[in-house]
């Protein structure tokens, strides 16, 4: 099995939390392969919620992503793309 790694920067204003933690790990789960997320010396499992926003990661914060399975690659370009391109805003609701 492949066993594929990139080392990235965090571009969302926001970091690593809530919303793009969540879509993170939607996209990771539609993939066969285990997924790690290292930051600094911490490493977690890039299909766990609770993992990934134990990384604090904040906005320009660097994170080694690291897949191995029979899809690492694609899962691997997938997720990079997630964590390095902006996410559109949702605007915020009117209030009445």
């Amino acid at each position: 099995m492949p066993l594929v790694q990139r080392t990235l920067t965090i571009l969302h204003r926001q970091g690593l939390h809530a919303r793009p933690a969540a879509l993170f790990v939607k996209m990771a789960n539609r993939f066969a392969s285990q997924v790690t997320v290292r930051k600094g010396r911490k490493s977690v499992d890039g299909k766990s919620i609770m993992g990934l926003l134990t990384l604090a990661a904040q906005p320009g914060s660097r994170l080694t992503l690291i897949v191995n399975g029979p899809d690492a690659r694609e899962a691997l370009d997938a997720l990079a793309r997630l964590v390095t391109e902006p996410l559109s805003e949702t605007p915020a609701p009117k209030e009445f």
